[in-house]
């Protein structure tokens, strides 16, 4: 992440926002249970999520120090909600310790983000959701992190479905959005190691633009 986009995700403006973008993310998702954020920058989306879902048991995480201590401060009052260092590449948790896995617009930051998306499978729970949206690669999207120069691997589109069956994740609503440039996704792990990721009978999967 640039610092220009560091600066962003500490500001009240992105913290604004976050509100209103947490219900577009989740898709309706109904949140509960041990939640777990890879990337969650500053915390101003598990601050909105710890707001307006007070059951959920949130721990939020970032790779970089700075944006875990203003995460800690951010979460301050809210008592169900903490923030930690790691890695989304090396997560620090046991297997199968959470319930929902969240990853809001932070996969194309981690070079390597199927090694990502294998962890959150990982740390996922039998039935455990893994919920989010990025970006797509496009033109646009392309320009924007050259000219701020951040680190960046865009996802292509025909990739991210695979990754998350080679995971062990049943792709449940895959939905691309903004002219094909930001996708959203939730991805289900199996109730049993016998499921099949791909034929999900608990759920239809689908794919929209919207």
């Amino acid at each position: 992440m640039s610092a220009l986009e560091a600066s962003f995700c500490r500001s009240r403006p992105w913290r604004l926002l976050a509100r209103r973008m947490v219900p577009w993310a989740i898709q309706g998702l109904p949140l509960a249970g041990n939640v777990l954020e890879i990337g969650g920058g500053s915390g101003a989306m598990a601050g909105a999520i710890a707001r307006a879902h007070p059951q959920v048991h949130l721990t939020t995480t970032d790779a970089d120090p700075a944006m875990v201590k203003a995460a800690q401060r951010l979460l301050t009052r809210l008592p169900t909600a903490q923030a930690r260092q790691a890695d989304a590449t090396r997560l620090p948790f046991n297997d199968q310790s959470f319930d929902i896995v969240l990853s809001f617009l932070m996969l194309h930051h981690v070079i390597e983000w199927e090694r990502a998306v294998t962890e959150a499978a990982r740390v996922l729970r039998p039935g455990g959701s893994f919920v989010g949206y990025d970006l797509l690669a496009s033109r646009m999207a392309s320009l924007v992190h050259v000219a701020d120069r951040s680190a960046h691997r865009l996802i292509e589109p025909a990739t991210f479905e695979p990754v998350l069956e080679q995971a062990g994740l049943g792709p449940l609503r895959i939905r691309v959005s903004f002219g094909g440039r930001v996708l959203r996704f939730i991805a289900r792990k199996p109730d049993t190691v016998q499921d099949d990721p791909g034929n999900d009978k608990h759920a239809p999967a689908w794919k929209n633009h919207g």
